[in-house]
């Protein structure tokens, strides 16, 4: 996730993108940059770090013109730096482009364009954009962006300047958001509303498979086809604030919400055009290599953890290697039997929490190969890891964590079933179904999202007791740890998950008249010893609340409550049952008056051990 801006009208554009840049500065903020057309043709100035290193560098070298675009970067191809930040140009430099978004197909055209003569100096995806928008251009910038994205698989949202025609500022939407600000004698792009709040607010809102051609007269929308578009404006009323979190009350709320297109975005170019294999250019492990792996250590702190254990079970039923999972605050002190054939996975949001690049460090002196799972391109863990998978949920603004955690569960069902393929463990039919359970996977949480309002209620029963159990099995079991942290985090509920079967050697005691409990029953091969575990806790007077698969009729019966999630393998859903429960936690803290973004005593990112 990134944040565009662009300006076209009568004042100077390079304050109006910094004023921008800085409203969207939430959606990415390891390097951001400017590209504006002046007397001497088209200027770029851009840097690696907060959006404070530009400033400072435009403050002592302005850039004086009245069109511009801007961008604020969340690395998702190339790590952080000068050259990988955005706006990209072509060898001319006479093309500009900001990208949000991801271009699957970018290797195949840089390849070919390089072949052509084009000289790349990025790592990028998005500096391929400028280079094939150049070499379609006849005159025409409109047309040659047409043609551009004709050739372009993936999700974009563009804001394109040529220096051939500095009257036009081209966008274009197709799964990444944009917006058009209609002013007075000037137009503006923005990838969300608070870019552009405070000089207009009348909007257009861009569908997908639209685009904008934008001058200081006026906007015109098409399609990518040419055909010309009507459509009202659409005027903001919401304030600056409430703009940022896209017209939700909290940034949990909407990172909550982002976690379709985080799920879209990390499976993204990693499912083969068939839809039956699975695609990790980005390991660098070789057949031999994963054949000779003997072991897994999965390493992480906190969600990221129960990623990891969710993570385990995954592994070993796709590939049939056996996983430790570890806390890593508690790894290298209990001197782990690490060898050249463990392969150690670390999982880290951040990629700078400070457990985990320790037992990083400890694995890599012990000769094992690491593997990091990670939200941020160019991030410690990255640099220091042997292979990354890069989650693509970016940036995560409340402290307590959703998307990532679930974007974590994706990568994870990537992994174990590219092992499984270059192992053979799994018929080329049973991946290729499973595969088609994880991309039906978005939509189902769609539906989660629309039923909010039952788990709501649920909530604000709960929000007034000062105890709480989770309880299920394996996988359930693995959802009701992230469940329970969730809901200690934000609402400060005292919460304990148990696994459902460990109930009667002592929790029970635990157990009164009253006392809510979380019931999780989706994993159909341990379902009836689960209700044997829920009557247990009832017969105790427990009021229980049970999740289970929609069609299943037998948990109403012994339940208080229940709320059904989509049907899907049983392997995936925890990808869908811990929705609900992030809802649950939510709307408890609401009900307590909490700061649900910023709860007590915790931060973002732990770099101290």
């Amino acid at each position: 996730m990134c944040g565009i801006v662009g300006y076209i009208g009568k004042r100077e554009s390079q304050n109006i993108l910094i004023e921008g840049l800085k409203k969207l500065e939430y959606r990415g903020y390891d390097s951001a940059g400017v590209a504006v057309y002046t007397t001497e043709g088209l200027q770029v100035k851009k840097s690696k770090g907060r959006l404070a290193v530009l400033e400072s560098k435009l403050e002592e070298a302005p850039l004086s013109g009245t069109i511009g675009i801007g961008h604020t970067r969340w690395a998702t191809h190339g790590k952080p730096s000068d050259v990988n930040s955005h706006p990209h140009t072509d060898n001319s430099h006479k093309f500009s482009v900001v990208h949000n978004g991801i271009i699957e197909n970018y290797i195949s055209l840089k390849e070919e364009l390089a072949a052509q003569g084009h000289v790349f100096v990025s790592e990028t995806d998005t500096e391929v954009i400028s280079h094939l928008i150049a070499s379609l251009y006849e005159g025409d910038i409109v047309k040659a962006v047409q043609k551009a994205v004709s050739r372009m698989k993936g999700a974009f949202a563009l804001g394109v300047l040529t220096e051939f025609e500095p009257d036009k500022l081209v966008a274009v939407r197709l799964a990444s958001p944009l917006i058009i600000g209609v002013g007075e004698g000037e137009n503006f792009i923005g990838s969300d509303i608070p870019a552009i709040l405070e000089y207009t607010r009348n909007v257009y809102i861009l569908n997908d498979g639209e685009m904008a051609v934008l001058t200081r007269e006026g906007v015109e929308l098409m399609t990518l086809e040419g055909n010309f578009i009507s459509r009202e404006l659409f005027h903001v009323d919401w304030d600056i604030v409430t703009a940022e979190k896209g017209g939700f009350d909290h940034f949990m709320l909407k990172e909550i919400h982002e976690q379709p297109k985080a799920y879209r975005d990390t499976m993204g170019a990693r499912i083969d055009a068939s839809g039956k294999k699975v695609v990790l250019p980005e390991i660098g492990m070789t057949p031999e290599q994963i054949r000779s792996i003997r072991q897994v250590h999965i390493v992480a702190c906190g969600t990221a953890f129960h990623a990891g254990l969710v993570g385990k079970t995954v592994i070993e039923q796709l590939a049939r290697i056996p996983v430790e999972t570890d806390v890593a605050s508690e790894y290298r002190y209990r001197s782990p039997i690490i060898t050249p054939e463990t392969l150690v996975i670390v999982v880290s949001q951040s990629g700078e929490t400070a457990d985990t690049l320790a037992a990083l460090r400890e694995a890599k002196k012990c000769g094992a190969r690491v593997l990091a799972i990670t939200n941020v391109v160019g991030s410690s863990v990255s640099r220091e890891a042997d292979d990354v998978i890069v989650t693509w949920a970016g940036p995560e603004i409340a402290v307590a964590s959703t998307k990532a955690y679930t974007s974590q569960l994706i990568a994870f069902y990537l992994l174990g079933l590219y092992l499984a393929q270059t192992l053979e463990t799994k018929s080329e039919a049973y991946i290729a179904e499973v595969i088609a359970g994880l991309q039906e996977l978005p939509q189902k949480v769609e539906k989660i999202l629309e039923g909010a309002e039952a788990i709501k209620e649920v909530a604000e029963q709960i929000s007034t007791h000062d105890n709480l159990f989770f309880i299920g099995r394996g996988l359930d079991y693995a959802v009701a740890l992230e469940g329970s942290l969730k809901l200690k985090e934000i609402s400060y509920i005292h919460s304990e998950a148990y696994a459902a079967g460990e109930l009667k050697h002592g929790t029970l005691a635990l157990i009164e008249e009253g006392v809510p409990v979380i019931a999780l029953a989706t994993q159909e091969d341990l379902f009836e010893k689960t209700v044997s575990n829920i009557k247990e806790v009832t017969a105790r007077g427990a009021h229980v609340f049970g999740i289970h698969h929609e069609g299943e009729t037998e948990l109403a019966k012994v339940v208080d409550q229940v709320y059904a999630i989509p049907g899907t393998q049983p392997l995936l859903t925890p990808a869908l049952s811990v929705i609900p429960l992030q809802l649950l936690s939510y709307y408890a803290s609401l009900a307590r008056g909490n700061d649900v973004d910023k709860p007590r005593n915790l931060a973002k990112s732990v770099t101290v051990e």
